[in-house]
């Protein structure tokens, strides 16, 4: 059962091929959008696709490469046409005590999370229809401090910035931008680390044990999040936030 929120319109969802952009492109999908994904890996940009359908189309691009982006907006406006919604989901999460804090991941975290997202948004401007909603993730620990994760926290509230100051830019076109910020969410990304699954399992443990419901969230509650800021329901919100985190920043 759908309510078609967002039914022939065009959405692009960057890092939509696994975890949240996925859910998020899949909900989307079954709202009625015509979807459009990047990501980084061919393999998975293929498999997310065929789980979306409903005509979806993915493309390589990554935040790394500025060029990849513009191919990948205009070939998914080839196919389905002006974008309605972009949601700016791709990031990276990676941490290190402050003392072993290194250039060059500094670098890659903030030109992925902070630059990547800038833009993801600059160069989509084109290709956005006048009163489109862009919807671009942060997290909770952008008004937090979190131990070995200075960086990262800081390019989330960088991007919090980015959504009242990006908005004020887009008033004429009556372009809304707002942000996303989940706490800890149970996705493949704790896969990636490359740590035995009984790290992993510590890990998720003791992360679900800081936040007051006692749980990780879940990439379909963070995908119900977007639905609400990407569709008319969330019409009146401009250069907002809405915060998902079990509690985690508020209590």
């Amino acid at each position: 059962m759908t309510s078609n929120k967002l039914k022939n319109k065009v959405a692009v969802i960057t890092g939509g091929n696994s975890g949240m952009g996925l859910a998020t492109a899949k909900l989307f999908a079954n709202e009625g959008a015509k979807v459009g994904i990047t990501g980084r890996n061919n393999a998975t940009i293929k498999d997310a696709v065929t789980s979306i359908g409903n005509n979806a189309i993915g493309v390589k691009a990554d935040v790394l490469d500025l060029k990849s982006i513009d191919t990948a907006y205009k070939e998914i406006a080839n196919k389905h046409g002006k974008f309605d919604v972009l949601i700016v989901n791709a990031g990276v999460f990676k941490g290190l005590p402050l003392a072993d804090f290194t250039e060059e991941l500094f670098d890659e975290i903030v030109d992925i999370n902070f630059k990547g997202a800038f833009f993801s948004v600059q160069k989509a401007l084109p290709y956005l229809n006048d009163g489109a909603s862009i919807v671009i993730t942060s997290s909770v620990v952008n008004e937090t401090g979190m131990a070995t994760a200075s960086s990262y926290s800081a390019t989330k509230a960088a991007v919090r910035s980015l959504a009242r100051s990006f908005s004020s830019d887009l008033l004429e076109r009556k372009i809304r931008v707002n942000i996303l910020s989940p706490g800890p969410i149970e996705t493949p990304i704790f896969d990636r680390l490359g740590m035995p699954q009984e790290n992993v399992d510590g890990m998720k443990e003791y992360m679900a044990s800081g936040v007051p419901l006692k749980r990780l969230g879940t990439v379909d509650e963070m995908a119900r999040g977007f639905l609400f800021l990407a569709s008319d329901d969330s019409s009146y919100m401009l250069g907002g936030e809405i915060v998902l985190d079990g509690g985690m920043g508020q209590l």
